[in-house]
């Protein structure tokens, strides 16, 4: 099934030794040579992907503020659910995922910031989810997990909290379609960017180039247009922005705008 969308293609085919898996690509891929601090240049081969977290969105004109997004031109819908214990805050479940998936054909980025999130997967794959990002904090068996997320149809990625290192998901790298790098610390949308994430972001790009990976490299937290920059020239591809988007003075639309723009002198 191919369901056509802003900049990306939707594709649910079968993968050899995974099952069913939603694979989510630019139309028109370019190479961009990204210079950074160091002097090197990080090569990357895909356009830069704008998520909207709907963390800040106002909930009483949801499928209005989903709308704006997708006439902005963003690239996906994040969705950080929070279950109160592995971060202190309590958001949205499975009912918000599918109204999200009714009022709009962009794919659904989830991020499981939950205990145990194994137990939530079929769920929220049901409800309409194209990705699900589980933390490493949060699995016993990071593998085990991804591997049986994969085999229910969708993109799989893995997270890691600030102060978590990169050797904690190093093993699993070769295993997983995205790494999301949590620029603050999770349960709250409107924290400051932690300065020191940004060079987790440039080691973990080396790393992935490296080993060849395909992965996306995610950041989350205090994403706008001054920071999103600085993350695009550390390697940087997946830029999920909450206040940065819904926030912006001049409406919704204008905010994703607005990140793409600042997003341009750093990829020249």
């Amino acid at each position: 099934m191919i369901v056509p969308s802003r900049g990306i293609t939707r594709v649910r085919t079968p993968v050899a030794g995974h099952g069913a898996k939603s694979l989510l690509s630019p139309k028109t891929p370019v190479a961009l040579s990204i210079p950074r601090a160091d002097g090197i240049m990080c090569q990357m081969s895909r356009t830069p992907i704008l998520a909207a977290s709907i963390l800040a969105a106002d909930f009483t004109r949801l499928g209005e503020a989903l709308q704006q997004v997708q006439e902005g031109g963003a690239d996906w819908i994040h969705i950080d659910v929070m279950d109160g214990h592995f971060v202190p805050v309590l958001t949205m479940g499975t009912p918000i995922v599918e109204a999200c998936r009714r009022a709009t054909s962009l794919p659904l980025d989830v991020h499981l910031m939950v205990d145990d999130p194994e137990s939530l997967i079929p769920s929220f794959v049901g409800a309409g989810a194209d990705s699900i990002t589980v933390h490493v904090e949060a699995v016993s068996h990071l593998h085990r997990c991804l591997e049986s997320t994969r085999r229910q149809g969708v993109r799989v990625g893995v997270a890691l909290n600030p102060a978590t290192p990169i050797a904690a998901i190093e093993e699993a790298l070769g295993d997983t379609d995205l790494v999301l790098v949590m620029t603050v610390d999770p349960g709250y949308s409107g924290q400051p960017l932690i300065p020191a994430t940004l060079d987790k972001v440039r080691r973990l790009r080396d790393r992935l180039q490296a080993a060849g990976s395909t992965a996306r490299l995610e950041v989350d937290g205090g994403i706008n247009t001054d920071t999103a920059p600085e993350a695009a020239r550390q390697g940087a591809d997946v830029f999920v922005a909450a206040q940065g988007i819904f926030g912006h003075p001049h409406g919704v639309a204008a905010g994703v705008r607005a990140l793409r723009a600042s997003l341009q002198p750093a990829l020249a």
